[in-house]
């Protein structure tokens, strides 16, 4: 069966063609076609993974969530929006207007702009760059200048300390993010996202799950989700970086949120659990997207649910988690598994075959590697929390004797 987006694109470009439209603007047109759909995708997709978030979350804390407006509270989220539509965007005295205003738009357009390098099936993708791989880190990065920019243009000392503190968390963990989003690079030999998918015969996950795990830990906190969500911190600088926003520019940090936490979940699913890659996908192709959003929708799940469960760790604690274990394991994952597999290329005959049996001895070789890294770490965390449990036991103080009944104490 021919892909059911590749139909839609014909029609699409025989029906501007024959009103003689000339072919640089037919790609134009399409360009911004596409670009309206996957916007107004994700707006429409926002409103539903909210509520679905809200609704898990009050299961796992045994609340009962949007219950009243609509069916099952569907059109809480809707209610929600036409409240924020209509409440004043507030700027603070002495706030620096053009920052403050740029801010939200710019991490909502970041988020936006990760999805156009993301394949939904073999051909449906937005932009198949080169340069793929690297297009993700840079519009990502994106987030990271909004919260600087809207913590420092606020003119309020609780938003600088949020923008500051959020940064310092989200340039470290920029680190082990890139380092393990190397793996599927130099295992595809390719940085465009589609030949990464194409690749995945057997998924990535199964020969490099370490990797794939800091990857989505790394992705997790730079979405700002508990127990990562310094950035915030309600309790300590009452929301961080967006406490002086209302209105339509809180609902668009709001949103940006909620679209990161189901992009991070996109982008692990592209990148190391195949993507639109399934069974009967080279008959049908169209069933891409299914498997697509089947792995991303799962994924997803585990992000909701630490969000429900996890408490948020102090400062001190996710950077030296970031520092001193997440950015040390991820480098000797990386450097021992590339020399190992470029060793394996050279020893054993046909290692680089793309076939189902072909990969199996080089999955077998790199899961062996991430086996040791993982037995490595796991005794470093166990002996870490040994001396931990023994200072802790040296500095405790020895109990206060009770006196005996009928004595005074003296």
């Amino acid at each position: 069966m021919e892909d059911l987006f590749i139909i839609i694109y014909n029609w699409l470009v025989s029906l501007l063609s024959g009103w003689g439209v000339g072919p640089v603007l037919v790609d134009i047109i399409l360009g911004v076609l596409g670009s309206v759909l996957i916007v107004a995708y994700l707006l429409t997709l926002a409103l539903f993974i909210i509520w679905v978030e809200r609704k898990l979350v009050a299961r796992i804390q045994d609340r009962i969530g949007p219950n009243r407006v609509g069916p099952w509270g569907l059109f809480q989220n809707i209610a929600d929006v036409l409240k924020l539509l209509t409440k004043e965007i507030i700027i603070p005295d002495g706030a620096d207007l053009v920052p403050f205003m740029l801010a939200p738009m710019i991490a909502v357009a970041s988020v936006f702009m990760i999805w156009a390098a993301l394949p939904f099936t073999r051909n449906a993708v937005g932009t198949n760059v080169s340069i793929g791989v690297l297009y993700i880190v840079a519009v990502s990065s994106l987030s990271i200048m909004a919260v600087l920019m809207a913590g420092w243009s606020s003119n309020n000392k609780y938003a600088l300390l949020g923008a500051f503190r959020g940064v310092a968390m989200l340039v470290s963990y920029e680190v082990p993010m890139i380092l393990t989003l190397l793996v599927p690079v130099f295992l595809t030999g390719s940085m465009r996202v589609n030949e990464i998918v194409g690749a995945q015969t057997i998924w990535y996950v199964i020969a490099m799950p370490i990797a794939a795990v800091i990857f989505y830990i790394a992705n997790h906190a730079e979405a700002g989700r508990s127990p990562f969500d310094m950035l915030e911190a309600e309790s300590e600088i009452v929301a961080g970086f967006h406490i002086e926003y209302s209105g339509m520019a809180f609902a668009m940090f709001y949103l940006a949120e909620f679209l990161h936490a189901f992009t991070i979940s996109a982008l692990t699913a592209t990148l190391f659990f195949g993507g639109w890659r399934g069974p009967f996908v080279e008959q049908v192709p169209t069933l891409g997207i299914i498997y697509f959003f089947i792995k991303t929708f799962a994924i997803y799940l585990f992000n909701v649910w630490a969000r429900g469960t996890l408490v948020r760790l102090r400062i001190d604690q996710i950077m030296s988690f970031c520092w001193k274990f997440l950015v040390p394991i991820a480098l000797i994952l990386l450097v021992l598994s590339m020399l190992v597999d470029k060793i394996a290329t050279g020893i054993i005959p046909n290692y680089l075959d793309t076939t189902l049996l072909g990969m199996l001895p080089r999955t077998g070789i790199l899961l062996l590697v991430n086996l040791v890294v993982g037995a490595l770490a796991f005794g470093w965390i166990a002996r870490t929390g040994r001396r931990e449990r023994e200072r802790l036991e040296s500095r405790q103080i020895a109990p206060v004797e009770r006196p005996a009944a009928g004595q005074q104490a003296k």
